[in-house]
């Protein structure tokens, strides 16, 4: 029996709106991840970008568990001495909300080109207006049951 490998022809991508209200943002994030890297398919294959677009509306409403939002914090680093910027959760909820999904999901994607495709199918928008309506995206539940 052979192995089924997708030829480009026959990836049926899918644009999904994922409403992230009161999500925790690690579970919020596997699934996306999931979604995007096609693991949600039946004929996934790991070296193929097979996944679906998804949108991600209200991400300034994302939140998370326990103390992470005191304690939780982001870095980079200029490549200067001194060159270390550390801002809090809170702060990066308040300027720039977007920010939060995008490097939670990139931080679960494959660090390759493969990987980079992928990541570029994420659409995150802090309100819930999108301009992906064309599209026509299915709306996607990701409540706890």
């Amino acid at each position: 029996m052979n192995t089924l490998t997708p030829k480009p022809d026959d990836i049926q991508r899918t644009w999904y709106v994922v409403d992230a209200t009161d999500l925790p943002l690690g579970r919020l994030s596997t699934r996306i991840a999931a979604i995007l890297s096609g693991k949600n398919k039946p004929y996934y294959v790991r070296n193929i970008d097979t996944g679906d677009y998804v949108i991600v509306i209200n991400a300034d409403k994302v939140h998370v568990t326990g103390l992470k939002s005191l304690q939780k914090s982001y870095q980079r680093y200029s490549g200067y001495p001194g060159g270390l910027k550390e801002i809090p959760f809170e702060k990066m909820l308040e300027q720039h909300p977007t920010r939060i999904i995008e490097h939670a999901v990139r931080g679960m994607m494959p660090k390759t080109v493969l990987g980079d495709a992928m990541f570029k199918k994420l659409k995150v928008y802090a309100g819930s207006e999108h301009p992906h309506a064309a599209q026509q995206p299915v709306e996607l539940s990701l409540k706890e049951k």
